[in-house]
């Protein structure tokens, strides 16, 4: 069906007042394989794979579904079109060449972003310091900001819980900006603000996770099956034994469509027991806690019992602390950053030996979710992919989002699986960083744009 964009007035570029920004229960339903055409950029399903790992936050989520009531549902589809998970067969480890961040940069470069010149922005990332993550997504956005014209914006990218997001929407939505690109550490937690936004008139665009506010875009890497294919590849490998468990940030809207995408796959191989549950345990994505799991289970003995682990993107650090300690590696599942990538080339001597695989899971989804903003002021069209969730408190919402295609994988344990990995290594990123710095069909920047510090610069900076 057709429907409106924002039902709360849309204002269009010539009217639009600019105004210049100072300087971030239960089960589900399988999601229809029909996609729903709102009036915003009209988007082709980008070529590219894609994945995710996630912020630190040093407390939980407003809205925090617990761990056992994750959804039960494949994840919703990209593109529109019905989205098969992978046979239990291991993921193929070659990737598309459309899959890999190409050293030119971006689809198209400079030049080709939508016209942003009308346009403010604001962008909340509530604890994204210290997060390799968040803080390449902040870049990445930025970025596009920048070659899209974008007048002005205000970055908001908070280290701690002293500065919650409830607190950085208000606060950005004083700025008046014509839009406001935000992570979502909850699914339904920013209610009141999203509704004070809208009656603003300010365009809502939640990245990376979705918001159950029907009004609110949502763009989102497909973490079902980042979660699924990961999963599928360890089991497969193990074949019968125990597998250490460690999730994100439990309820976090991505957090949960990855453990439903595991929670598939261990249905598909009985032979796996996970530890220390079926719920996991939690890390919040801090590179501390996977840190301090790790170490724990390696002096309690939990270690020399099990077969693998499957982690949220908190990967080289569990590498290290096994490493440190003298330890055979068991396989690994991890994201696509930089370190985690180093570290299954085995570039340094001390990591023969591991095995494991790392899903691609772009940072640039910040920079998508700028583009997306501004092609849906510009009053383009695009295609969403609807599926149900079900909250904490029981109410099951209908999401639409639009859903990046499913990751690719790479795993060191086959001839042209290491040759991806050498080919989506890249030298000068941050080893906390995701190497998938670009989307094509999302991204307009290059990676000099990106990388600090002559990078990652905004509108007025």
């Amino acid at each position: 069906m057709i429907k409106p964009i924002r039902t709360f007035g849309v204002v269009v570029a010539a009217a639009m007042l600019v105004v210049a920004c100072g300087g971030g229960g239960g089960g589900s339903q399988a999601p229809s394989s029909q996609a729903t055409t709102s009036q915003a950029p009209r988007i082709q399903a980008p070529a590219s794979e894609a994945a995710e790992s996630e912020a630190p936050e040093s407390e939980a989520p407003e809205s925090e579904a617990p761990e056992s009531e994750a959804p039960e549902s494949e994840a919703p589809s990209s593109g529109g079109t019905e989205s098969e998970a992978p046979e239990s067969g291991a993921p193929s480890s070659g990737g598309t060449e459309s899959g890999a961040p190409s050293s030119a940069g971006a689809s198209g470069g400079p030049g080709t972003a939508p016209d942003g010149s009308a346009y403010t922005l604001g962008y909340s990332n509530a604890f994204g310091l210290g997060n390799g993550f968040r803080e390449e997504q902040l870049c990445t956005a930025k970025a596009e900001a920048l070659v899209a014209g974008v007048q002005e914006a205000t970055w908001l990218h908070a280290e701690d819980a002293t500065y919650p997001q409830l607190q950085q929407i208000r606060d950005l939505i004083q700025q008046s900006p014509d839009a406001i690109v935000f992570n979502p550490n909850s699914p339904d937690g920013y209610q009141d603000a999203i509704d004070e936004a809208q009656e603003a008139d300010i365009l809502m665009v939640a990245i990376d996770g979705y918001v159950t506010d029907p009004e609110t875009l949502n763009i989102t890497n497909d973490q079902f099956n980042y979660g699924y294919i990961g999963a599928t590849w360890l089991f497969d490998k193990v074949g019968e034994g125990n597998v250490y468990y460690m999730r994100g940030i439990v309820g976090h809207p991505a957090d949960l469509d990855r453990h439903a995408g595991v929670m598939k796959a261990l249905e598909e191989h009985p032979g796996i027991k996970l530890l220390p549950s079926n719920d996991g345990v939690g890390t919040d994505w801090n590179p501390d806690k996977g840190t301090e799991l790790t170490n724990g289970i390696i002096n309690d003995g939990t270690y020399d019992t099990i077969d693998g682990i499957w982690t949220s993107g908190i990967d080289q650090q569990v590498v290290d602390a096994i490493q440190a300690a003298g330890k055979e590696f068991v396989p690994i599942v991890g994201a696509d950053l930089k370190g985690f990538v180093e570290q299954l080339l085995h570039r340094d001597a001390k990591y023969e030996g591991l095995e494991g695989i790392a899903v691609y899971n772009p940072a640039a989804i910040g920079g998508a979710g700028v583009k997306l903003a501004i092609q849906a002021l510009n009053g383009e069209e695009f295609e969403t992919t609807p599926f149900t969730r079900t909250t904490e408190d029981g109410v099951e919402h209908e999401i639409e989002a639009v859903v990046l295609p499913e990751p690719e994988a790479y795993a060191n344990d086959t001839e042209d699986g290491r040759a991806q990995l050498e080919d989506i290594f890249i030298e000068d990123l941050n080893v906390l960083w995701p190497v998938s710095w670009s989307i094509p069909g999302w991204s307009d920047y290059t990676l000099e744009q990106v990388l600090p510090p002559a990078g990652c610069k905004g509108p007025g900076e």
